[in-house]
């Protein structure tokens, strides 16, 4: 039998990681039914926050059962797990209830971010790599996309419940497929899992790391707050902030594959997230000062903040599983995901509570210093392993 055609892998691959992320992109956008419900911009920050709070508790296990059991399996039970928490979510009331089962649903679609990534690097050529990890990171843009489109149609006629059994639906579909049709890619050898090394016991993964957790502030700063600001600041319609934060998303899944071009081309992750990080930090400091101003420019600047902010983000994913390696690339790129989601579960909670005495502003300009300091923190090329 045959290898199995690596871009069909891919693609199943970029199903589970699309479908584990809806959820919170439609959540971004339900933040206006969630203030109409009776919730605080506090609490609102809080139930954003929830899943990505409930994947940064699985996002380590989850790796080690992709490095122990097969990406398949790991990501059938996790969608399988977040089809049932999300129809649990669409039936809870109140701000403990919702929040515990949005926080138990982030925990079971942590399967797809741990497991996907090894898809990838086990399926693709170094050479092929980079431009493949932009594709699979694609899916949380298009995912986004998508949320962006579908969320306030759906919320207009079923409410918040009905957005969140679509999102369990989804899941339960990309449960199927991946269940049905995907393959592992090939295994090291049990001797050669044993004699393999910690390639955490160089700073070169931690750094990485670390950029990475700088970076998610300036995207969650931008993208969750974008429809906030822009219904609530300039007045929009809640479907015309969806379709912004819609292009926001597809420009950013652009992004994202050219950013895995160009660093396919110059043979590095790490150079490119270095400059990226530069860009970013100075397009979002222009997000500030046009805020501040109450300039008109607000809003395609923003837009195009969210949309660099989440271009990079596959370089960081591929450095990390290229310097584990495969024995160590599950629990690596959970480790990844882990401390991202650290920063995803924080930043709304965090930054919402600043713009309540300092406005969308202050938010900005921090998001924007910290995207600065990602790029002295990130290691220099070559990776030692």
């Amino acid at each position: 039998m045959g290898q199995p055609n690596r871009w069909v892998m891919l693609g199943l691959g970029m199903l589970a990681q699309g479908a584990c992320y809806l959820p919170t992109g439609a959540l971004i956008l339900l933040v206006p039914a969630l203030r109409a419900q009776g919730f605080g911009l506090g609490d609102v920050g809080l139930l954003l926050g929830a899943p990505s709070a409930g994947m940064v508790l699985a996002l380590i296990a989850w790796g080690w059962c992709a490095d122990r059991y097969g990406e398949r399996l790991t990501m059938t039970i996790g969608l399988v797990c977040a089809t049932a928490t999300l129809a649990a979510a669409a039936y809870a009331t109140g701000l403990a209830a919702l929040g515990l089962t949005l926080t138990l649903a982030g925990a079971a679609c942590a399967s797809g971010n741990a497991a996907s990534g090894r898809v990838v690097l086990g399926w693709f050529p170094p050479e092929r790599r980079g431009f493949a990890m932009g594709v699979r990171q694609t899916a949380l843009p298009v995912s986004g996309a998508l949320a962006g489109l579908g969320t306030p149609l759906v919320a207009q006629d079923h409410g918040v419940r009905g957005v969140l059994l679509a999102c369990a639906a989804v899941c339960l579909v990309a449960a199927a497929a991946v269940g049905v049709f995907a393959v592992d890619p090939p295994r090291p050898t049990r001797a050669v899992a044993a004699a393999a090394a910690s390639p955490y016991r160089t700073s070169d993964l931690w750094r990485i790391h670390g950029a990475s957790l700088l970076l998610v502030v300036p995207q969650y700063t931008t993208s969750v707050f974008a429809v906030a600001y822009l219904v609530g600041e300039r007045g929009w319609s809640e479907f015309a902030a969806g379709r912004a934060a819609a292009v926001a998303y597809l420009l950013g899944g652009v992004g994202r594959l050219v950013c895995g071009r160009w660093s396919d081309a110059v043979a590095s992750r790490l150079r490119p997230m270095r400059q990226l990080a530069v860009v970013n930090a100075a397009v979002v400091l222009l997000v500030a000062t046009a805020t501040q101003a109450d300039s008109g420019l607000t809003a395609p600047l923003l837009v195009l903040a969210v949309a660099v902010s989440m271009s990079g983000n596959g370089l960081a994913y591929t450095a990390v599983a290229e310097h584990a390696g495969p024995v160590w690339a599950g629990r690596a790129l959970g480790t990844q995901n882990t401390v991202q989601n650290i920063g995803a579960a924080l930043t709304p909670a965090a930054l919402g509570l600043l713009i309540a005495p300092a406005g969308y502003g202050a938010a900005f300009a921090l998001a924007g210093m910290l995207a600065l300091l990602a790029a002295p923190v990130t290691p220099a090329e070559p990776v030692s392993a």
